[in-house]
């Protein structure tokens, strides 16, 4: 049921009164991993008990986050902390301000962020960067095998805005069990030439070409779907919640697992496809807006990530 909810923390440079400002959002759950603040043992953490040890978690966090040049770290002065609530939980979000030492960032170099929280437990735990300054707006992922980025002091270019999301759509759908396993109940029986019989004594297409365009229908069909609710989605026409999208996503699967054991009567699979990839699509989005859209480059961020999700199918 929580196939789709992976553990993201959310990273937002701002500038604020001429001053620069991070924001970092990490969610109750990761930090409950580290800090085991859940004292009363009944399987949520409230804010009481976070309070508690509240100068160890703002302590943690702020030596897991690092902005500055490759030799001077630039101060980071706490402002704020609240909590925030977001798709998939309750966020501890904390706000500082950047203090650069004069002359950094030096020689024309740009200033480098560094986020090591929760990788030393989790190498599926990714930070989403989002840079929103007067006139920068970029976006990155940070990972166990890139935890620091050098900060844009110009927007990136269409190719690698188109190259960024590329990666991110691949990644996505890799991650993304609850999309892979309904594409698999959609495409395991493929391979076979249906009968008036029970769906296991099946015999195999004896040619590549049927099972091929079988595939080619569903996976079409899918992308078609999901590439309208996701721009729809994107550019805020349609905006379900995702208490509602992300379980009829994992009902998603069921039903098509169970469309299966039907067998001759069962309902084709292509038409499955197109009509829960519209709620796929919609899954997608709230990943892709979590992320940042750039505004000026929209058109080739959405079709990069689209395309991304499709290579990751592939």
């Amino acid at each position: 049921a929580w196939a789709h909810s992976s553990s993201n923390s959310y990273l937002l440079l701002s500038e604020r009164d001429g001053a620069k400002v991070l924001r970092a959002d990490v969610h109750l759950r990761d930090i409950d991993v580290v800090f085991d603040l859940d004292a009363d043992r009944d399987g949520q953490v409230v804010w009481a008990e976070l309070g508690a040890r509240s100068a160890e978690v703002l302590a943690w966090l702020a030596q897991g986050l690092r902005v500055g040049s490759e030799a001077t770290a630039c101060v980071l002065n706490p402002i704020d902390t609240q909590a925030s609530e977001r798709a998939d939980g309750i966020y501890l979000s904390t706000e500082w301000r950047v203090a650069c030492p004069p002359g950094v960032p030096e020689n024309g170099h740009s200033l480098n962020l560094t986020y090591t929280l929760l990788f030393d437990r989790d190498n599926l735990h990714r930070a989403l960067l989002r840079i929103d300054w007067p006139q920068v707006q970029s976006s990155a992922i940070l990972s166990p095998e890139r935890p620091l980025v050098a900060l844009p002091t110009v927007n990136p270019s269409a190719a690698e805005v188109l190259g960024r999301y590329i990666v991110e759509g691949v990644w996505h759908i890799w991650i993304g069990i609850d999309h892979i396993l309904f594409l698999l109940s959609l495409l395991v029986l493929a391979p076979l030439v249906p009968a008036r019989r029970w769906v296991t004594r099946w015999a195999a297409e004896p040619t590549l070409r049927p099972a091929f365009m079988e595939v080619l229908a569903v996976v079409t069909a899918f992308t078609v779907a999901h590439s309208i609710t996701l721009s729809l989605s994107v550019l805020q026409w349609v905006e379900p919640p995702a208490s509602f999208i992300e379980p009829v996503i994992a009902i998603s699967v069921v039903l098509a697992a169970l469309n299966n054991l039907l067998g001759w009567w069962s309902v084709r699979r292509w038409r499955l496809a197109f009509v829960f990839g519209l709620i796929h699509g919609f899954g997608f989005a709230n990943v892709l807006l979590d992320l940042g859209l750039p505004t000026t480059q929209l058109a080739i961020a959405l079709g990069g990530f689209n395309l991304g999700v499709e290579l990751g199918q592939l």
